[in-house]
């Protein structure tokens, strides 16, 4: 798993592809985690929620990403209850810093890699977990995701490689 050139966009809002590839990350952020849901921790073990918030940022752009990032866990939440409203803070915060994190990184390096995928993902889990702890006063719930989500760390780094290296690849 090197460096590989893959196909990078950046869409803006006046693009109709910006929001017609917004929405199909937000229902793969939708499906993903009610598929996680059914076994026990689930989801605060494999952080389903960030997965296509990561990928699509880093495919087409911060905008994509972004509108993913905030539309992802707010329909999750309003139609299933998962995330809680009261962890919504926190998701939307660490959802918009990976957002932005992967479409920065696109678009400064153009191309994957897994050592740069663990570094947007470290930037995400870094910065929002002092965000998470400045908000909650727990250092306990800020590092929630690393001490439990280690699984969906790795998921989303290996898994997040894999889906725009190969899946995504056009």
């Amino acid at each position: 798993m090197t460096n590989v050139s893959v196909n990078l966009y950046t869409y803006n809002y006046r693009q109709a592809k910006t929001y017609l590839i917004a929405v199909l990350f937000v229902l793969g952020n939708i499906v993903l985690p009610q598929m996680f849901h059914l076994v026990p921790k689930g989801g605060i073990t494999w952080l389903p929620i960030y997965f296509f918030t990561l990928v699509g940022a880093f495919k087409y752009g911060w905008r994509v990403g972004l509108l993913t990032a905030i539309a992802s866990p707010i329909v999750n939440s309003v139609l299933f209850g998962m995330p809680m409203p009261s962890a919504l803070p926190a998701i939307l915060i660490k959802s918009v810093l990976l957002a932005i994190g992967a479409g920065w990184a696109a678009s400064r390096y153009h191309k994957v890699s897994v050592p740069l995928l663990f570094l947007v993902v470290a930037f995400y889990q870094v910065v929002g977990g002092i965000a998470e702890w400045t908000m909650t006063g727990s250092l306990m719930s800020a590092l929630q995701d690393v001490r439990i989500g280690m699984p969906g760390i790795v998921l989303q780094i290996v898994g997040g490689y894999a889906f725009i290296r190969y899946a995504l690849n056009k």
